[in-house]
């Protein structure tokens, strides 16, 4: 009678366990509970929750219904960015000519071949400058030519998501990008000046800013504003500064995106090269490196363990597009596309058996109405790169909570900070979470909730967010 009593006692032991409770139940009371305070119905809801030691999953809510998940997509693509390049993969932004050298003067083009380099920021392009300057350089007879050719240029324009050309989340992937085109504006009023002193850090060689911005009386507000490009397509290097900024807000700083990704690293590079001293008589232009050219500098990225980093926690949407076309090239060959991109995750998918109803993979970045993943999906992929040879470094790469990137202010009660890693994801109607939680008894969980609900962005999401993911933390 000793073995069914203690059989007996397991069974009901089990049933009362609260991970046992959440399958059976389907939602936490608690989790339950909020969702009907803030309006948002369980239909609405995707949850998938996995027991990253055991590997037994304590809850799962429609976890195969596709769903839009805003930048909670970024976890696939770093992990698989990661998983089919290695931590220490890096992007080459090569230097070449067709001329000679001869005592500082560079008799012919300077040619720049983009390699598809995520973060080329003003920082590091001041580097590849003094590169050049260090190998000799100090007048370039000829043009500065750009071969950007290793991506296919992007199709569309930065207004298509939201009409909202000059921000920088927009900005389109190019070979050649430099500090995403984007330089920042401080705008310094005086109430002695009928307009305010506009400075511009970078400030690109071939920009021409036009200054038209009326200063006010009143309380500081900055939204009025306006950055316009009158002739983008002739003449896309002159913009517009308008609108009205009153005199009470002293200085004022805002970083826009401008000019094409080539107009923009060519004028960028021009002003640095002449504040290092160097000349160059030619222009810009655009042409496919010719065979007879020879090398004169190779500049590395950071590498892709660094890069992921910078994408997961501040939500990098061109980083994260740069990550997907690197993956189509390297799978398929210049010039990249996007299909090709998208063809070598659905590989990986399919590769490591990860099937996903209904899966769309648009730009890989989240910034996109037609993404669709699901959160069994998600959550095996995360169960996969938690016991993957590279889990430090990308568990390393999500938002700590109460810490940094997109979760600095969130999760902060008492014994959660440092020990939740998850991805925000947030557009119109939806929110969304997917990575890590280390529990209090320390367990870890693999964790993706994702909310397709009217007004989930602004709040309601979130409240449900915390409420599952406090759950989560108390097993």
């Amino acid at each position: 009678m000793l073995k069914p009593l203690v059989a007996l006692v397991a069974l009901i032991a089990a049933a009362f366990h609260p991970l046992a409770l959440a399958r059976d139940s389907q939602l936490p009371p608690a989790v339950a509970r909020v969702m009907n305070r803030v309006g948002i119905p369980a239909k609405n809801v995707s949850i998938y929750v996995r027991d990253a030691n055991t590997n037994a999953v304590v809850l799962e809510v429609n976890d195969n219904q596709p769903r839009s998940p805003a930048s909670v997509i970024k976890v696939l693509t770093t992990y698989v960015a990661l998983d089919s390049l290695g931590p220490s993969y890096t992007w080459k932004t090569r230097a070449y000519t067709n001329g000679s050298l001869a005592n500082g003067v560079l008799n012919g083009d300077l040619f720049v071949v983009g390699g598809g380099d995520p973060y080329m920021t003003a920082e590091h392009w001041w580097r590849f400058v003094q590169s050049l300057r260090a190998a000799g350089l100090a007048k370039i007879s000829g043009d500065f030519v750009i071969d950007h050719g290793y991506f296919a240029p992007a199709e569309g324009n930065r207004a298509d998501f939201d009409s909202q050309p000059f921000r920088s989340y927009n900005v389109l992937p190019d070979a050649l990008m430099v500090n995403f085109q984007t330089s920042r504006f401080t705008l310094i009023a005086n109430e002695q000046r009928g307009r305010p002193l506009i400075l511009v850090n970078p400030l690109p060689h071939n920009l021409d800013v036009q200054n038209r911005v009326r200063l006010t009386g009143g309380k500081c507000f900055t939204s009025g504003v306006t950055f316009t490009t009158p002739d983008p397509i002739d003449n896309p290097n002159t913009v517009v500064v308008g609108g009205a900024l009153p005199a009470s807000c002293g200085s004022f700083s805002i970083g826009r995106a401008i000019m094409t990704a080539p107009d923009y690293a060519y004028g960028t590079f021009r002003t640095l090269w002449n504040q290092s001293g160097g000349a160059m008589d030619g222009e810009m232009r655009l042409e496919t490196l010719p065979a007879n050219a020879r090398p004169l500098h190779e500049h590395d990225s950071m590498s892709l363990a660094e890069i992921i980093r910078l994408v997961n926690k501040y939500s990098n949407n061109v980083m994260a597009r740069h990550l997907m076309l690197t993956l189509g090239v390297e799978k398929y060959g210049p010039p990249a596309t996007v299909e090709s991109g998208r063809d070598a995750i659905r590989l990986w998918l399919q590769n490591r058996g990860i099937a996903m109803p209904g899966f769309v993979i648009d730009n890989g970045s989240g910034l996109s109405r037609a993404e669709r993943v699901t959160a069994r999906g998600l959550g095996e992929m995360l169960d996969m790169a938690w016991h993957s040879p590279f889990m430090p470094e990308f568990a390393a790469s999500l938002p700590l909570s109460a810490t940094d990137g997109t979760l600095r202010n969130r999760f902060n009660s008492p014994g959660m900070q440092g020990r939740i890693r998850l991805k925000t994801g947030h557009l119109d109607n939806v929110s969304a979470l997917a990575g890590f939680v280390n529990a209090a008894s320390g367990k870890t969980y693999v964790v993706v909730i994702i909310v397709n609900s009217p007004g989930a962005q602004g709040g309601s999401g979130e409240a449900v967010h915390a409420e599952l993911i406090r759950w989560v933390f108390g097993q």
